[in-house]
């Protein structure tokens, strides 16, 4: 028998995910962003779930091809664009678009087209603007020029003026980086995306022709915080589940697990679940004692207690007097919300997401 640990993706909460994107932005067209293996779903695994998206936005030029052969027709976008100018040919055989961050990116279109016999109009790009993230785009007074010689490249078909938001989920919001992107755009033409998943909840005002949905499509909060999801109809879409495999009686004054960071204030029942951070799950929740991670056993939720092994953690079984071995241990999911773990741990649940561990079996449900 295999050891009592899984993932189990469920299509039906993409969807309805999907679904919750389109009635916060009923006018725009909905990127799915399936980047790092659909967060760690996997990209052929949730790719029936988004069928209905507009179009698909990720990063690796393997997955936009995977994407193609598993029937994906309709637009795929290159989010941080192309990293060679021998990519070029292959984003036109493949029908990609692509961002255009920087001037390297421009100068090898505009080489690509001269030399590598580009179909005409094949290629749609997605041009960035450095809005105030500071992370990839041109600075606000080199972006018409940038967006002149896209339109002088007979490769390029269209052009969609594109920013990304530092702060849509936090107060600061998403008023200055609009300010500076409208500036800058004022009068070109072409199609606009800047929302963010944060953005597509929060802030209408930045929905405009394409919102690109990531971490709302799997469940989770833009924000860390799961309380700031609780009335939007998010459904988890991955869920870490496991089982107790012993069960230990101990005495005030007794510690669990290693380096003796937890110590009992008083008498407590112990559950040994098979999970650990080789499975994916954080060691840092939890590491001294002072921060517990939720997880359900059975029906009940209670917390981890000590510090998380590599194959096992340790839960307080005191208010759980029916569970026993072999009772069902949720880590994280649709009771307990991935954005609390991840708290407890001090990251986010985009991480947790993508660092289950290939060790751990895969179920999909529908």
């Amino acid at each position: 028998m295999p050891r009592p640990i899984s993932v189990t993706i469920h299509l039906s909460a993409l969807a309805n995910n999907l679904a919750v994107a389109r009635r916060a932005a009923p006018a725009s067209k909905v990127w799915a962003v399936v980047k790092a293996n659909a967060y760690g779903h996997g990209i052929g695994r949730v790719y029936p779930a988004l069928a209905e998206a507009d179009g698909c936005a990720l990063l690796d030029l393997n997955e936009a091809a995977l994407l193609r052969d598993l029937g994906w027709r309709k637009p795929i976008l290159l989010l941080e664009g192309f990293f060679d100018e021998s990519d070029i040919p292959l984003l036109a055989s493949l029908r990609l678009s692509t961002a255009v961050h920087c001037e390297d990116q421009l100068r090898m279109l505009e080489l690509a087209s001269r030399t590598a016999q580009l179909p005409p109009r094949s290629l749609d790009v997605c041009l960035k603007l450095n809005s105030g993230m500071n992370r990839l785009g041109f600075c606000p007074s080199d972006y018409r020029a940038a967006w002149q010689r896209l339109r002088n490249i007979p490769a390029v078909n269209s052009v969609t003026h594109a920013t990304h938001f530092s702060d849509a989920d936090s107060p600061t919001g998403t008023a200055d980086q609009l300010a500076v992107f409208r500036a800058a755009t004022l009068g070109l033409p072409g199609e606009i995306s800047v929302a963010n998943s944060a953005a597509t909840l929060w802030h209408a005002d930045c929905h405009a022709d394409w919102v690109r949905t990531g971490i709302l499509l799997y469940g989770a909060s833009p924000s860390g915080r799961p309380d700031d999801i609780t009335e939007s109809g998010l459904q988890a879409a991955q869920t870490l589940a496991s089982k107790i495999l012993a069960v230990q009686e101990i005495q005030p004054g007794q510690a669990v697990g290693y380096g003796s960071h937890y110590v009992a204030s008083r008498r407590q029942r112990i559950g040994i679940v098979a999970c650990g951070y080789a499975d994916g799950y954080p060691r840092t929740s939890s590491s001294h004692g002072a921060h517990f991670a939720p997880v359900r056993v059975g029906t009940r939720l209670t917390r981890t207690v000590g510090r998380i092994s590599m194959d096992m953690l340790a839960v307080d079984l005191t208010d759980c007097p029916e569970a026993t071995i072999g009772t069902p241990v949720e880590l994280w999911g649709r009771h307990v919300p991935i954005d609390s773990v991840a708290a407890a741990a001090g990251t986010i649940g985009y991480e947790l997401m993508c660092a289950v561990a290939p060790r751990v079996p895969v179920e999909v449900a529908s």
